[in-house]
């Protein structure tokens, strides 16, 4: 029997034993009502598999009917279902109890998994998590029936550990073919032969398709080609460029990652045209959804507009189930073997083309004491292999031969000045890098020149920080900053380096930022030569709850973090716009961080590439790309590097001064009360002025 007739038997086999379940009774009415629930879910993850399948399914079905079954496969977990869906653990550990709650809704989110594979036709990802479910409901009824009681939360635990381990080399090796190798999968089949002006191609990802997909797909339709085409170009030359820039061969590379929101396809055809005139072909995938991906809240792939972000937050820790250091080896060990078998592909691979968007609905989570969350040790084993995962990646993908771009548009659910606020963006995204390359380059003349910058908030901002920066040995050849315009980090507008970390010292104050889709509200970090020492933030009552979701969300659970970069953010135009358009809390940190001075917490911009010669377009070579962390990087590079990098701006309103000061106690302002006071730079200040 071939490899594909077994799986379509396993296929139906575990479907013929699922289709019994809502109608058995053994006796325990919340796990009965339970699994008929996750039950119904699975056939109907079943009907659409044949749906789809059906020569003239899709095809001939209408945007009502397509509309109505995406509704169906995510309306359990939408807000206004969600205080009653055993996805959210709450509700679950209240029917299921305390000692099978949490297992049990995890066991419903990666059956939820099921969804994106089924419409990819990838029928044995469906059959490993059928035969799961049916596995688990036969662990309980086996137990009612013999014993009278339920099976412990560790017996369930045991059979959702061996689920992830033993089908963790399956799940490494699609996922990195999925991310180097040039396939004709689901996206490129939209992308590229769909007809994009009927918007019924929205519902084939197989993601949930809101109004925000219906009315951006509807927009970008509604442009003209030469709109498009700016858009696409400006986004694929900023690719082009950061290979440029720095002595990156991009001949050499075959493959480049799209990641994009949904409703962006038309810019996105545009852009595989142009990637192709450049020797890439595209590679697309979904973003990570199943626990064996390992999933987080940032999306790295295809994706449409989240259901429920809650939900999401509520999951993101769900590997504390299983995750340990045998699970950690095991998943380091499946995932070189994979890279290993994709080599030659991987080392073709130019790296991520990153489309985001802005303007969603803010999100302020809730912390539930029923979600899973990762022990100490848990977390000491996830940043372990955070690290040497990125090590394997970054060995069959080199850093020094690889680059990215990222640009960002805002979506219709930021409201009435979307419109507006969307032309902006493109105006913004195409500044004059000429002029700003030249006020930038003011700045670094004097930043040159200093020992330490001093930054100190204003209008409420306690910041009060002194950044000790590099000394130049040779300044004729030599500089600290990057002058960087517009490339890898489109749009323009800032100019950074890696700051010295002994008399780095103070407190870096935020009244209100947003990270990783996150809010923060009184954001306060405090740094001792150069490495965090304490933090906090006013998102929660409870100073233990605020400490947390600092911890988990910037320094993503690492004891502390270096300060891995400085800059000054010169894009005085997208601050004006965001302020007269009152989407100052919208914008994305991509185009925030060149709105005022950031900082960031982590890897320093030059990680893992510090050996590559960079140069400023005055000819200088940049030469503060590492730190005193860093620096260890060739006896100890697991202590090196962090894996994270998160910014984040002073906005101009909140910031008194930033001032150069020379080893001689000179002070040079650049910035005073939000405005560029240094010589040079006046034409920053002119769109304040309009």
């Amino acid at each position: 029997m071939c490899e594909t007739e077994l799986c379509r038997e396993r296929y139906e086999l575990a479907l013929e034993r699922i289709r019994e379940i809502p109608e058995e009774h053994f006796g325990v009415p919340a796990m009965e009502a339970y699994f008929a629930s996750v039950a119904e879910f699975i056939l109907l993850i079943d009907e659409n598999k044949s749906f789809l399948e059906t020569e003239g399914g899709f095809s001939g079905a209408s945007a009502e009917q397509l509309q109505s079954r995406n509704l169906a496969l995510y309306r359990d977990i939408l807000p206004e279902n969600y205080e009653t869906s055993y996805g959210n653990p709450a509700y679950a550990v209240s029917r299921l109890g305390e000692d099978l709650g949490q297992e049990l809704s995890f066991l419903y989110a990666e059956l939820r998994s099921m969804i994106g594979f089924c419409y990819e036709g990838k029928t044995e990802e469906l059959v490993i998590r059928m035969e799961l479910f049916a596995e688990v409901y036969t662990a309980v009824i086996y137990e009612w029936g013999e014993n009278r009681k339920l099976p412990s939360g560790e017996d369930i635990r045991k059979i959702l550990y061996w689920f992830a381990s033993d089908y963790a080399d399956m799940a490494a090796e699609r996922r990195v073919r999925e991310q180097v190798c040039p396939e004709d999968g689901l996206a490129a089949r939209i992308l590229c032969g769909s007809d994009l002006s009927d918007l019924r191609y929205l519902y084939a990802y197989g993601e949930y398709v809101g109004e925000n997909e219906l009315e951006m797909a509807g927009f970008m339709n509604s442009l003209p080609e030469e709109t498009i085409a700016l858009m696409a170009d400006t986004y694929t030359e900023g690719y082009r460029i950061g290979f440029e820039v720095t002595n990156k061969d991009l001949s050499k590379k075959q493959t480049v990652e799209l990641y994009y929101p949904l409703g962006f396809e038309r810019m996105m055809r545009r852009a595989v045209e142009n990637f192709e005139k450049m020797g890439l072909k595209p590679v697309m995938f979904r973003y990570a959804v199943s626990v064996l991906d390992n999933p987080s809240l940032t999306k790295n792939g295809f994706c449409g507009s989240s259901p429920n972000r809650q939900y999401e937050y509520d999951h993101k820790d769900d590997k504390a189930l299983f995750l340990d250091k045998n699970y950690v080896n095991r998943r380091l060990e499946v995932t070189r073997t994979a890279f290993e078998e994709y080599k030659e592909q991987a080392r073709g691979c130019a790296g991520p083309a990153v489309v985001e968007s802005f303007g969603e609905k803010a999100f302020e989570p809730v912390v539930k004491r029923e979600t899973l969350k990762l022990n100490e040790e848990q977390n000491r084993l996830w940043v372990e292999y955070r690290s040497q995962a990125g090590e394997i990646r970054r060995q069959y993908i080199p850093e020094e031969e690889r680059s990215f771009t990222i640009i960002a548009f805002p979506v219709p659910e930021i409201g009435s000045v979307f419109r507006e606020l969307f032309e902006e963006t493109i105006r913004i995204n195409t500044l004059d890098y000429m002029v700003y390359r030249k006020v930038q380059q003011n700045i670094i003349d004097v930043l040159d020149t200093a020992e330490y910058c001093e930054i100190k908030g204003g209008n409420g901002n306690r910041t009060d920080l002194r950044v000790k920066l590099y000394q130049l040995r040779n300044p004729e050849k030599e500089t600290i900053f990057e002058n960087c315009v517009a490339d890898v980090n489109i749009p323009v507008g800032e100019v950074f380096t890696s700051p010295v970390l002994k008399g780095t010292d103070g407190l870096l104050h935020v009244s209100r930022v947003f990270l990783q889709g996150l809010e923060f509200r009184d954001l306060a970090i405090t740094f001792a030569d150069g490495m965090i020492r304490d933090y906090t933030c006013g998102n929660f009552d409870s100073e233990e709850e605020n400490r947390a979701f600092v911890s988990e969300n910037i320094l993503f659970r690492h004891p502390t973090l270096p300060l891995g970069e400085f800059a000054i953010g010169t894009n005085t135009t997208a601050y004006v716009a965001a302020r007269r358009l009152g989407v100052e809390d919208k914008f994305p940190i991509l185009i925030a961080e060149k709105m005022g001075p950031h900082f960031a917490v982590g890897d320093t911009c030059y990680s893992h590439a510090e050996e590559i010669r960079v140069y400023n377009p005055d000819g200088k070579e940049i030469v503060a790309k590492e730190n005193e962390v860093s620096a260890q990087r060739h006896k100890k590079p697991l202590e090196a590097y962090f894996n994270c990098h998160t910014d984040i701006t002073i906005p101009y309103d909140e910031l008194e001064e930033l001032a150069a000061v020379r080893a001689d106690g000179t002070r040079i302002p650049i910035i005073g009360k939000g405005r560029f006071v240094l010589p040079g730079c006046e034409i920053l200040n002119e769109a304040f002025g309009k």
